[in-house]
């Protein structure tokens, strides 16, 4: 299967944004798995958060059809019982199969006084078309906790908008991630001048395929790769 990775720039246009998300969703081949980076239509536009959910909400049906053909994921800000929230879509045959909400919100840029924080329950594998998938949005890639959770999924999907000055520790920890739970990573961050890129995919000997300079990134994978790792060195993980 195709894993695909998109690297774009989030503006103050936020339907400019979702313009720019359909367009690259558009070029992933039929049966591919695409990642988009963590609130790619908004970004933190704590002032406009009413706005966002709004764009989030077209969003949402868009992508619905999109995902006849393809697997779609990217987090979308949400309002629930008043609070916004920070929330991971999976999108597969026309359907939402799966959401689930930030939990470990980033303190650095004031996250938790803008959004509520989901559950740690809700980080789980999920099964996708036979494929064993689990995310970690952003931040919760470094909590090690996280990684054991999530212990057994063929694919860790992680939306980020990671911050330039840590380029080097995404890169590390996503590589990381890759090998020490013998699985694909598929990373998707933001291009914005601030942010580290650093998107790509990841295999789960820790063979890493990644390009600052382009906003569609894809990978053709060999799903065996993973039982064969996990026989070559067993671990325990099944």
């Amino acid at each position: 299967m195709n894993l695909v990775s998109l690297q774009f720039k989030t503006t103050g246009n936020f339907q400019e944004n979702l313009d720019k998300l359909i367009s690259l969703i558009n070029q992933a081949p039929k049966g591919a798995f695409v990642l988009a980076p963590e609130l790619c239509l908004n970004g933190y536009a704590y002032d406009r958060l009413d706005e966002a959910v709004e764009i989030s909400k077209k969003a949402i049906e868009i992508l619905k059809e999109l995902s006849n053909e393809k697997t779609i994921s990217l987090t979308l800000t949400q309002a629930k019982e008043g609070k916004h929230i920070n929330t991971l879509f999976i999108f597969n045959k026309g359907e939402i199969v799966h959401t689930q909400s930030k939990y470990e919100l980033f303190v650095l840029n004031d996250e938790q006084k803008y959004f509520t924080a989901g559950k740690k329950e809700d980080i789980k594998i999920v099964e996708i078309d036979g494929l064993k998938v689990a995310c970690l949005i952003c931040f919760e890639l470094r909590f090690i906790d996280l990684w054991q959770q999530i212990r057994g999924a063929d694919l860790v999907l992680i939306p980020a908008m990671w911050g330039i000055l840590r380029k080097e520790n995404l890169e590390t920890l996503s590589q990381a991630l890759a090998v020490a739970n013998q699985c694909f990573v598929l990373l998707s961050d933001s291009a914005n001048d601030e942010m580290a890129k650093s998107s790509g995919i990841i295999t789960p000997f820790g063979n890493t395929f990644r390009d600052d300079e382009k906003e569609f990134l894809m990978q053709e994978i060999d799903l065996t790769e993973i039982k064969k790792m996990r026989r070559y060195l067993p671990i325990g993980i099944k």
